[in-house]
């Protein structure tokens, strides 16, 4: 995979994620992909929102409360070390998922940005 970063999602945490999709999906026409208590996927366009309830083990969401911007990038540690170079801050550990590595880094003003290198 080459280039650079490419915006995929932007996700948003919700107290009620049923009741936020069908805000979403009835309010605004997205497409209603999925559903669960816990997580949603909606789309518009080539927008994809994903709506998603912070559990007690999701110490970066705990301290979130706006969206999170997630891109795919082509090299991750490599993406971390430039960002970190520039003022930004990981937020947890890099995980190694059996899809690819994951990253969470809060930006200059504390936004969270997502990271993800797929295999």
């Amino acid at each position: 995979m080459g280039g650079g970063a490419t915006l995929k999602w932007v996700l948003q945490l919700h107290k009620d994620v049923p009741k936020a999709a069908r805000f979403y999906s009835e309010g605004l026409d997205f497409t209603l992909h999925l559903c669960t208590l816990r997580w949603a996927h909606l789309q518009s366009g080539p927008l994809n929102l994903a709506l998603l309830q912070p559990s007690s083990c999701d110490t970066v969401m705990q301290k979130s409360h706006s969206s999170m911007l997630s891109f795919t990038v082509p090299d991750l540690l490599g993406t971390v070390t430039k960002l970190y170079s520039l003022g930004a801050e990981l937020d947890g550990p890099i995980k190694y998922e059996i899809h690819g590595k994951v990253a969470a880094m809060r930006c200059l003003d504390g936004h969270v940005i997502g990271l993800y290198e797929p295999l």
